[in-house]
């Protein structure tokens, strides 16, 4: 079982313990491919009040379990000149927010098997995240650190926090569409990150009724 901690004491600790760092430098919704299957992966959701950390990742692996035959086959049949991209929330998606209370924060392995065979395969990995730009470079630096390959990663601005999450996230896709992008996949573990289209397929990771952030 893990002790809960609210985002802004998660985010002051990811802050704080970046300051020892040197800093890292750092259109249309898309049509699933011909044969590709046309339904939401998503986990069963468990009732009971605490998550243990084994039941997460075990949870966790069987969503990537669909996942990744999809991008298999959805990678193969990638067509000539098309730039393909995964998007991926950040807390308890990429990264072991509630369960890692270090900083650099752990990788969510199920997840990073996943995102290592795309990206190793051409396919570019951008991170939509309603973390606040105050934190952009811990959290860029967090996911090289553990292995992703930032093509993009997307924080909340002043602006963005009147928005609410569903609808800052589908925007940030919207963008990344606008690069020229075809978005593949969009993996996250909250309705709100996966909602508004523009992606071929999504895969929710499980959040507990919203017991994980």
């Amino acid at each position: 079982m893990t002790h809960r901690r609210t985002w802004w004491q998660r985010a002051s600790l990811v802050a704080a313990s970046a300051t020892a760092l040197v800093a890292v430098t750092a259109p249309a919704e898309a049509a699933p491919p011909s044969g590709a299957p046309a339904a939401v992966t998503a986990v069963q959701t468990s009732a009971s009040d605490k998550v243990d950390y084994d039941t997460w990742q075990q949870d966790c692996r069987a969503v990537m379990d669909e996942a990744l035959p999809y991008l298999r086959q959805r990678i193969a049949q990638s067509r000539p000149g098309e730039k393909q991209a995964i998007v991926f929330d950040v807390d308890n998606t990429t990264l072991e927010t509630d369960f890692g209370f270090t900083f650099p924060q752990p990788a969510n392995k199920p997840v990073r098997e996943v995102a290592r065979y795309a990206q190793e395969h051409g396919v570019a990995l951008f991170f939509v995240t309603a973390r606040p730009g105050i934190i952009y470079l811990p959290t860029e630096y967090n996911l090289e650190h553990d292995g992703y390959r930032v093509s993009g990663l997307y924080v909340r601005g002043l602006f963005d926090l009147f928005k609410s999450v569903s609808a800052y996230k589908t925007a940030q896709r919207t963008a990344i569409e606008s690069r020229g992008y075809t978005i593949i996949a969009n993996i996250g573990n909250s309705a709100t990150d996966l909602s508004g289209g523009h992606a071929e397929r999504t895969f929710k990771l499980p959040d507990y009724d919203g017991q994980l952030s």
